[in-house]
């Protein structure tokens, strides 16, 4: 009775996987997989390259590499080589703008005179009264302030260079950041017009970041990749080198290497635990005690009372007991995690190319990584400059018949020169053309792309790696039944074959991840103004969008293993491994 009751919970989940001596692994004779969704990605992937041919054409990085200065020349090449930095004349102007409500509407960048300087202010300085009636040569050349705009004569009076916003009024101390000398945070506004004793540099910089905005927030990222492209490389390179180490190591001393790990992280916490102890008791002896801290927002001064290494020790010592425990009850399954990673590591022996395949999907995913990124950038950067002309103050005497917010060439020379300050400033990227207007659609597209490619990619290694063990694992006779270039094989058969059937678990999975990156915008947009039951609701979509995730990835390797295995559809092998773990 007991026997037929598991035979029948046997059927519910699928027919048990019978012995087959003839099975020598995985199949030979097979067909093309998922068909329709081969064609889908391979068309998919056309329309990708289109969208980069788009970018590249249209695209023009240097906008984003390079800042501009006031007379639209880029900081850092050409006439400014020796000149990268981007200085702001007056950086209070971004948000103490007599027209400020002009500028909001107008979406004009920081309403001040930009000039590319070779370095930035290292001293404060203020323009004195009695320098007023001075030459600029005087006041600015000759004591090596060299930031005033391109072209102003030795001999113009400073008065009238300050009038027509040509030399700036005070320097400030500044950093480059971004290509722009921003000014320390710590520094004294000057006692100027229009500057108040409330306004702070942060507020300054605040506004200029703001203006900043005007270009997409990944633009700036990408000039921070820019800049820093060679420290990722080497991270990425010791990362990998470390990760082949340490396969080497498994497939030497798998056991050891397991036993040293555990007792590693064992002494790891056993020694902070001792360490928190005598913080502790040291504190408390001298009687150091959270109520005399009170509330403060600098965390390193918690390190001074009893309380946080009391706190870090009762951490520590319950998962020190909890790792103990683990061991303790689990040690048959730490001996057979050892004895897989030993027979895991006859298998690397015997496939040595096995190890340095992780280097084919790493130039892979790089490859992709790198054109989603060359493609994103251009695209950012599609649409030409728009310049506009600018008064700080239109009401002033000779502004009355200025054009103002109208186009203008940003290196011509003026006609209206009577109006103070009136300047061509950037306004913003064109929005005209079929690419500009189709740019927001054209990043989602390479967004998906990006997701898409990168799990095939993951996709393709897990199936290669599934069909080359498996060869070994059904060779009776090792190595003599194990395939001349188990690898190779595995790698063309799976290109030849299943194509579709890896580009439609990576879909699944890419719909999934793509949803949670809409979920995590929506939260980060709706953050401030949320209400505690939305945000409970908000999270817990995260949270099952996460599981779903999880989940698929786990359902998905398996699907591509008996893929591997034995070359049905996605649905099929995926039905299989399911019931196969049930």
């Amino acid at each position: 009775m007991g026997g037929k009751q598991r035979d029948e919970d046997d059927e519910a989940y699928g027919k048990p996987v019978k012995y087959d001596p003839s099975f020598r692994g995985p199949i030979k004779n097979r067909s093309c997989t998922d068909v329709i969704c081969c064609v889908l990605f391979l068309l998919f992937i056309l329309g990708y390259i289109v969208v980069g041919i788009v970018a590249w054409l249209y695209g023009d990085p240097r906008q984003v590499l390079y800042p501009r200065n006031s007379t639209g020349a880029y900081c850092g090449m050409g006439e400014n080589k020796d000149k990268p930095y981007l200085l702001y004349f007056n950086i209070f102007s971004c948000i103490l703008s007599t027209n400020i409500i002009s500028v909001a509407e107008n979406g004009l960048q920081c309403p001040t005179p930009q000039v590319c300087v070779s370095s930035c202010p290292v001293d404060p300085w203020t323009v004195g009264k009695n320098q007023f009636l001075q030459t600029v040569g005087e006041v600015f050349y000759t004591k090596n302030r060299n930031f005033c705009l391109p072209g102003v004569p030795w001999n113009m009076t400073v008065i009238t260079s300050l009038q027509q916003e040509l030399c700036p009024s005070f320097l400030l101390p500044s950093a480059p950041a971004l290509g722009r000398c921003f000014p320390w945070t710590n520094v004294t506004p000057p006692a100027l017009p229009g500057i108040t004793n409330d306004t702070t540099i942060q507020q300054g910089i605040s506004g200029l970041i703001d203006s900043l905005n005007a270009q997409d927030i990944s633009v700036k990222i990408f000039e921070d990749f820019a800049q820093s492209w060679y420290w990722i490389l080497v991270a990425l390179g010791v990362a990998l080198v470390l990760s082949l180490l340490f396969i080497l190591l498994l497939r030497l001393v798998a056991g050891p290497l397991v036993l040293v790990l555990i007792l590693g992280v064992l002494g790891v916490l056993a020694y902070g635990i001792y360490y928190c102890w005598e913080e502790y008791r040291v504190l408390r002896d001298k009687g150091a005690s959270i109520s005399q801290l009170g509330f403060t927002t600098n965390l390193s001064a918690y390190q001074s009372v009893q309380e946080t290494w009391l706190a870090a020790l009762i951490v520590l010592v319950v998962l020190e007991a909890i790792l103990l425990l683990v061991l303790i009850f689990l040690r048959q399954r730490i001996r057979i995690a050892i004895a897989l990673l030993k027979e895991a590591s006859k298998a690397v022996g015997q496939m040595m190319s096995t190890m340095f395949y992780p280097l084919v999907t790493f130039v892979l995913l790089l490859i992709c990584i790198a054109y989603w990124a060359m493609t994103a950038l251009y695209l950012a950067t599609s649409g030409q400059p728009q310049y506009v002309l600018w008064a700080s103050n239109i009401s002033s005497p000779g502004c009355e018949k200025v054009p103002i917010n109208t186009s203008c060439n940003p290196t011509a020379q003026l006609v209206n020169s009577s109006c103070p300050g009136l300047m061509c400033v950037f306004q913003g990227y064109s929005s005209k053309g079929l690419v500009q207007r189709s740019l927001f659609n054209l990043q989602i597209y390479g967004v998906l792309g990006l997701f898409w490619t990168l799990n095939w990619v993951l996709a393709l290694g897990q199936c290669v790696l599934a069909g080359a063990f498996a060869s070994f694992y059904w060779a009776f006779h090792k190595p003599q039944d194990i395939p001349t270039f188990p690898l190779i094989s595995a790698f063309i058969r799976t290109l030849r074959y299943h194509t579709g059937s890896l580009a439609f678990g990576a879909l699944i999975l890419t719909l999934v991840q793509i949803a949670r990156v809409i979920l995590e915008y929506i939260d980060h947009k709706l953050r401030g103004v949320q209400n505690p039951v939305a945000r409970c609701i908000m999270c817990c979509f995260k949270c099952c969008l996460w599981c779903l995730e999880k989940f698929i990835k786990f359902l998905n390797r398996n699907a591509y293993i008996m893929i591997a295995i034995y070359g049905k559809n996605f649905c099929v092998s995926a039905k299989n491994a399911f019931m196969l773990l049930m």
